[in-house]
């Protein structure tokens, strides 16, 4: 048997995250007055605090990097390929530097 997973819209993942932040309600209450897992509730929670209170960065959707993680991976594209110039690069240096017997 699947099990279906519920997808949650951002505006109700920082409303969750308020009531616990508040001091209304403890993180377990809302999480059972929600329907949401604890550790669910906990892991918005974390990732709304990393993001300094920023629902942009802290719930970027469905597929999206946040901010960081898409410079870092814009970073790491960039250096393979100037690793690949540089090799390139070097093999020509080496042929074009050979003495002609």
């Amino acid at each position: 048997m699947t099990k279906i997973r519920k997808t949650y819209t951002k505006e109700f993942k920082v409303e969750a995250v308020k009531l616990v932040l508040d001091g209304k309600q403890t993180l377990t209450e809302t999480a059972a007055n929600l329907g949401v897992g604890l550790s669910t509730l906990g892991r918005w929670k974390s990732n709304y605090l990393k993001a300094n209170h920023q629902t942009k960065t802290a719930f970027p959707g469905k597929g999206n990097l946040s901010p960081h993680d898409a410079e870092l991976k814009a970073l790491q594209k960039e250096n393979e390929r100037l690793k690949r110039e540089r090799d390139i690069l070097k093999k020509a240096m080496a042929y074009f530097t050979q003495v002609p017997e």
